[in-house]
């Protein structure tokens, strides 16, 4: 998904590509851009998901001491939060690789004439 997401805001900003090109930006830049944008997207997704674990944990807790009486079953380590943001971004860099690569690879001239 977060490919189809980086591919479509490709086709959207192609006259920004263009422009980029046109003052001499690298197609390396341009790709630095997307994987960028990719990278925060994944880092903001992993860190959500955190948080929600986090005050999901809270009612969870009641409710399994209210039945069993056992007091803080539901946790999450913290290594164990560290590592799920770091694979969230993995994944995400990794599935915004073809869509920054083709934007690299855009002509300056036709991505400006496109509307």
């Amino acid at each position: 998904m977060i490919g189809i997401i980086t591919y479509i805001s490709v086709l959207e900003r192609t006259k920004e590509i263009g422009i980029l090109r046109s003052i001499g930006a690298s197609k390396k830049d341009i790709s630095r851009v997307f994987n960028a944008e990719t990278f925060i997207v994944g880092l903001c997704a992993g860190l959500l998901g955190i948080g929600v674990t986090l005050l999901l944990n809270i009612p969870i807790n009641i409710i399994i001491k209210a039945i069993t009486d056992i007091s803080g079953l539901a946790s999450l380590p913290v290594m164990g939060g560290i590592i799920l943001v770091l694979i969230s971004m993995i994944l995400t860099i990794i599935a915004g690789l073809i869509p920054a690569k083709m934007a690299s690879k855009k002509d300056p001239v036709e991505a400006l004439r496109t509307e």
